[in-house]
């Protein structure tokens, strides 16, 4: 069985973009967000920047396997804006997102479907505005050994090409090492099995 350890994404933040209904205004953001602070720090300033707009609606997901999510409406009918753009993010496969939809009301009213259209659009616009990325999911691990068996440590990650992210090389030596997912099991049997050498199984990211 081959499992599936790669996710969509984006990088850094897309440029608005500005989709109009009948004289309202829906400005478009995207953001790359890994944890909810991130969140509340995009919408704080979005909410600064455009205060004098009605509504600033907005949808996110976070996480590759164990996912989270909040869509939410800021006064407008229920599920005519929140979900809209949720759907977009769902429908473009990507995760680690956050999509904002700041509206200026221009005085005619749009309807539930009216909106529900004006708050997809924006977000898909924004959405084919950025540059979508493929990432792999990754397992980061600690391998904790004396000084005298550097030289074994190193030749597995030379040979296996793993990516070091931190390390801290003294009389006791410990190394983080990044493994993509589909590879990670056979590369904590490497370590485990070696005599001296210890490996263990890390969290840094939220």
């Amino acid at each position: 069985m081959t499992e599936n350890d790669t996710y969509k994404t984006i990088e850094t933040a897309t440029e608005p973009v500005l989709f109009k209904d009948k004289n309202s205004k829906f400005f478009g953001y995207l953001f790359p967000v890994l944890n909810e602070d991130s969140v509340k720090h995009h919408i704080e300033s979005l909410k600064k920047e455009h205060h004098a707009a009605r509504h600033w609606c907005y949808a996110y997901q976070l996480g590759t396997e164990t996912i989270t999510y909040r869509a939410n409406d800021d006064g407008e009918p229920s599920n005519s804006a929140g979900m809209p753009i949720y759907g977009q993010i769902q429908s473009f496969g990507v995760t680690n997102v956050l999509i904002v939809v700041v509206r200026y009301f221009g005085g005619v009213k749009l309807g539930v479907g009216g909106l529900i259209n004006a708050y997809r659009t924006a977000a898909q616009m924004v959405l084919e505005a950025s540059t979508i990325i493929e990432k792999t999911i990754n397992i980061d691990y600690l391998i904790i050994f004396d000084y005298k068996n550097m030289n074994t440590v190193m030749r597995i990650i030379k040979e296996k090409k793993l990516n070091i992210i931190n390390q801290k090389l003294e009389m006791d030596c410990q190394i983080t090492i990044s493994v993509r997912k589909k590879d990670a099991e056979f590369v904590f049997e490497t370590f485990n099995h070696l005599f001296e050498i210890k490996i263990k199984e890390i969290y840094i990211n939220s």
